[in-house]
């Protein structure tokens, strides 16, 4: 079995640890100067309000959020795909409605601004190019577990 047959405590700490993981959906689209829906958005000071987006963002901070998703997609499919149960949990926080307003509002911000940008080196473009993909193919596959596991499964058992 795994560790959370052993520890059905588990469950309480992964429901508390979510909110962590949408936060870090929330940072990607607040540094890339976009804002999610039912993201708890702080009221911002006008002087504040400098706009960076993926396009005009240095290629250092866009190397960087492209990593980072990367990341985070690969970590929660792997974890989803080892222990489809804790999709459960997921589903409680509106994960699969998350998941769906961040994409529509992240990824096709960051694939045009990687395919635009101009690279001293091409292999820089390849590598984020490659990375923006896979992530975006992680969260698909994330997403179709979520629905399998919370919609499909119970109507088939």
């Amino acid at each position: 079995g795994n560790i959370f047959t052993q520890q059905p405590s588990y469950f309480s700490d992964l429901d508390e640890t979510l909110p962590t993981v949408l936060q870090v959906f929330n940072n990607i689209l607040h540094k890339c100067g976009l804002q999610c829906e039912g993201a708890s958005a702080e009221p911002q000071k006008l002087e504040e309000k400098v706009s960076v987006t993926p396009g005009n963002m240095p290629l250092q901070e866009l190397k960087d959020i492209v990593l980072y998703l990367c990341d985070t997609c690969t970590t929660l499919w792997a974890f989803l795909d080892v222990f489809p149960l804790a999709c459960q949990t997921f589903q409680k926080h509106e994960f699969c409605y998350r998941l769906a307003s961040f994409y529509e509002l992240a990824i096709p911000d960051l694939e045009a601004a990687i395919k635009k940008r101009h690279y001293e080196d091409n292999s820089v473009f390849a590598d984020l190019w490659r990375r923006i993909s896979h992530s975006r193919k992680k969260m698909i596959e994330v997403f179709h577990t979520l629905i399998n596991q919370v919609c499909l499964q119970p109507i088939l058992e």
